[in-house]
This record gives structure tokens, C-alpha cells and sequence, in this order.
């Protein structure tokens, strides 16, 4: 079998290379920069120059794949266009391609995001059903991206999740939190629940939406099943570094503030962060939650990695390679 996936030199799509080779798949991940390939070094892949944003070359590098794991995208932008930009024209782009190079692929998969769905805004736990309604423009762009992969369903079979919050080793994201409980603080904003899942179950879940007959034209939330509270995620955190965090409240109002100030120093430092104007929107709301009995009904997918060992395996990983 041969794959290609976007965005193989991240977090998550490293993960997935790295599975798909030991289940002997012939992989090519599609790079921005061959001469940095960060997680992919030393793996046994072909490495493709290019990005999404060009259609035409996209044209040229579809053709003769079994499966496409479209991952490629932006989570942090001071720009609303880049998003846009990038997780909506982006996924046009390359659905676009296949359907006219490669219409005989077995499964196109798009990584999505539970920002696409929004936050839950009643009593009913979010389930798959419902209709979406993204706060920020990130979850907005990759709601468009899910809507340019759906439009091609008929003829090409495609698959979509939406994972929650994902953790696990080499991730840069939800370290930010881990390097402040690491300093004895807990910056608090208020009670609110989270969804999360672990590296390793979500690259399952890929996996298995590959492979189900199940899963074309379907679209599956993905998380470990559970809700965590912010206190219950930062004193597992606390727990394994040996810390007794200090909670510092921070008002809700000022979030917007706080938004606006990490937009400017990201300027300054010419680095994008997640403290933006744009996540803040997120942060407004409480509750980022969902349901997964559709993915474990439809493809017998059972998460086996809750948050204590998820975040203990985490931890470790940072203190080995000297990140906290």
C-alpha cells in the first residue's frame, strides 16, 4: 500500500509516518523544506517539496496513492486570512486534485478539529449530528475545509475527524501549559471542561478510519472518552513534576486583552503563538466536549490512554529530551 500525507513533519503527522511505516506502507510526506524535516529524519520515507497552495503541483503528486492523509494546517495565526488560507484553500486544493488525477483512491482522510464543531452551548453532550458552530476563525476555516472534502463524497471516498485537544510526546502546544505549572503557576480563567486524547489513540482512530468501510462520508469526534476539568488536567500535571502550583485568577474579561498583547509580541519576535486574539475566542467559552460513541460503534475504536498515564508518558518525554 502506498500513502502521502500533508503535514507529516508535526506533531501529529510524524506520529502517523511512524505508524503507517510499521504497518508497511510505502509513505510519502509532502514538506515545505526537505532540508528540515524535523521529526521525519531518519525515516525510511520519500520526502516531497510543495505545499497545498498550489494546485497545479498538486496535479503532479496525487496520482498513484491508495490512501491521502491530509493533515496540513495552520493552528496559529495572527492573520484570519491565513487561516482561510491555508486550512480551507488548502484541503480545496488538494481534493480538487485528486478527484481529477487519483479518482480511484481507497481513502482520503482530512484531520479536522473539534474547533470546527465549537464549544458545547447547552446541556446536550456534542455529538456528531448536530450542526456546527465554530467561534473562531481556525475552527471556521477547517469547517470550510470539511465542507470542500464533503463536496466530493460521491465520487471520492473520504473520511473526517475531529479530534479534541491532543497531547502526547513532541508536542508544542499544551507544553506551554506544562512549562507553567512547571513554575508553580495555574492560570485560571474560570471553571471549564475539556475533551482530550492521547497521540497514539488519535493516530489509531486515522488509521482506522482509513481501513473502515464504515467511515466514507463520515465524520467522527475523537477523543479518550472522558472530561476533564482545568483542575483535574494541570494536577495530573503537577503530580508528575513534583510542583504544587500556585492558581492565579485571571478575570475572563481581560482575556481579550491578554489576546491582543500576545498578537504584538509575536510581532515583535516575528514567531506566531497560541496567545492570540483568535484562541482567546475559544478560551471565552467553557466547555470543549464530545461524544464518541459514533467512532467506538462504527469503528470499534476503544481509547487506551486515559489522562494520568497520557500526561505522566508526556512529561517523561519532555524531561528526557530536556524540554522542561
Amino acid at each position: 500500500m502506498r500513502a502521502l500525507i500533508t503535514g507529516a513533519s508535526g506533531f501529529i503527522g510524524s506520529h502517523l509516518t511512524e505508524k503507517l511505516l510499521r504497518k508497511g506502507f510505502e509513505t510519502d510526506c509532502l514538506t515545505r523544506n526537505t532540508a528540515n524535516p524535523g521529526w521525519l529524519k531518519d525515516l525510511d520515507v520519500n520526502l516531497i517539496q510543495g505545499d497545498c497552495s498550489d494546485e497545479n503541483f498538486l496535479f503532479n503528486h496525487v496520482r498513484n496513492y491508495d490512501y491521502i492523509f491530509h493533515l496540513s494546517g495552520l493552528t496559529k495565526t495572527s492573520s484570519p486570512d491565513d487561516f482561510y488560507s491555508v486550512n480551507f484553500n488548502g484541503a480545496e486544493n488538494i481534493i480538487n486534485a485528486v478527484v481529477r488525477k487519483n479518482p480511484n483512491i481507497k481513502r482520503f482522510v482530512y484531520l479536522s478539529s473539534l474547533s470546527a464543531f465549537g464549544p458545547r452551548v447547552n446541556n446536550k453532550m456534542p455529538t456528531e449530528d448536530q450542526e456546527p458552530l465554530p467561534v473562531s476563525h481556525y475552527g471556521k476555516s477547517k469547517l470550510k475545509g470539511e465542507g470542500a472534502v464533503l463536496r466530493h463524497s460521491d465520487i471520492i471516498p473520504v473520511s473526517i475527524l475531529r479530534p479534541s485537544a491532543v497531547y502526547g510526546p513532541r508536542d508544542r502546544e499544551i507544553f506551554l501549559l506544562f512549562k507553567c505549572v512547571k513554575k508553580g503557576l495555574f492560570p485560571y480563567w474560570g471553571k471549564g471542561s475539556t475533551s482530550m486524547i492521547y497521540v497514539d489513540d488519535l493516530i489509531t482512530a486515522i488509521v482506522a478510519a482509513a481501513e473502515s468501510d464504515n467511515a466514507v462520508g463520515r465524520t467522527y469526534f475523537i477523543s479518550d472518552g472522558a472530561v476533564y476539568t482545568n483542575e483535574n488536567i494541570v494536577k495530573e500535571m503537577a503530580s508528575v513534576l513534583g510542583v504544587m502550583p500556585l492558581k492565579i485568577k485571571v478575570p475572563r474579561s481581560f482575556l481579550p486583552a491578554i489576546g491582543f498583547f500576545g498578537e504584538k509580541i509575536s510581532k515583535i519576535v516575528g514567531t506566531n503563538t497560541m496567545i492570540n486574539r483568535d484562541k482567546i475566542k475559544e478560551l471565552m467559552y467553557t466547555d470543549w466536549i464530545c461524544d464518541i460513541t459514533r467512532a467506538r460503534n462504527e469503528l470499534s475504536f476503544e481509547p487506551k490512554v486515559g489522562i494520568k498515564e497520557g500526561i505522566k508518558w508526556t512529561a517523561d518525554w519532555y524531561k528526557i529530551h530536556k524540554w522542561l
